[in-house]
């Protein structure tokens, strides 16, 4: 199967606006500027549309991948080596089930309901999947559609993974399974929707590149980052 251009730019895009989101971060949080803009409606803005637009296309790639499981399970592999890490240097606010978890376990979810979701209509299913996310969207927050969930919901690291953090629950990256998975499976529904309709696109040098080895640019980005601003002089 010929590689298809237009995901690789769109994933290189997303992860050159993620580097330079979080060069802010460390600015922000670890370097003690204040970028007040940063912090506020603007900031968050700017990080949901870099998440929302990477786990779009994770999901829509899904279906190109030769080795779907082996796939899942080393973004899992990556996940907890991250997850190890950040305890170790920032222990007061490690990543715990960042995008990398949520991507490995959406892959191998997707997979395994594969039989399932090939008896439904792709545009179905991605209306369905669309509905749903907006729905559960505010679930860590504890409500669903509007409506408050009950806090025994909420109640350990178990239920943190699936969406229901409980109280004092910190991450620096948090993507639990819901709603974040259902993004995943509206990725997946397009791909299935348009595999074979999507046109032709240039490969856009160097957003290209960067979506072909987005796994190591995403695990090498924030170490070379806190390295550049170390020997700088801005953060100890």
């Amino acid at each position: 199967m010929r590689r298809q251009a237009l995901p690789d730019v769109l994933r290189g895009f997303s992860l050159c606006s993620m580097i330079l989101y979080h060069a802010l971060w460390d600015l922000v949080y670890l370097a003690g500027i204040d970028l007040p803009w940063y912090r506020g409606a603007a900031g968050f803005l700017w990080q949901q549309s870099i998440c929302w637009c990477f786990i779009l296309v994770s999901g829509f790639c899904r279906g190109m991948s030769r080795r779907p499981l082996y796939h899942g399970l080393r973004l899992l592999a990556c996940g907890a080596l991250i997850r190890a890490a950040t305890a170790a240097v920032l222990p007061e606010a490690p990543i715990r089930f960042g995008v990398l978890t949520l991507l490995g376990m959406s892959a191998l979810l997707c997979e395994a309901l594969e039989p399932l979701l090939r008896r439904v209509p792709p545009a179905a299913s991605l209306a369905l999947f669309a509905f749903l996310f907006a729905a559960c969207y505010r679930v860590p927050e504890g409500t669903f559609a509007g409506l408050a969930l009950p806090r025994a919901l909420y109640r350990n690291e178990l239920t943190a993974l699936l969406g229901f953090p409980p109280a004092g629950f910190v991450s620096s990256d948090y993507f639990p399974l819901l709603p974040w998975t259902l993004l995943f499976c509206c990725g997946a529904s397009l791909g299935h929707l348009l595999r074979g309709k999507t046109p032709r696109f240039p490969a856009v040098q160097p957003f290209a590149w960067l979506g072909r080895h987005s796994l190591a640019v995403y695990l090498l980005h924030q170490p070379l980052l806190y390295a550049a601003f170390w020997l700088a002089g801005m953060i100890r």
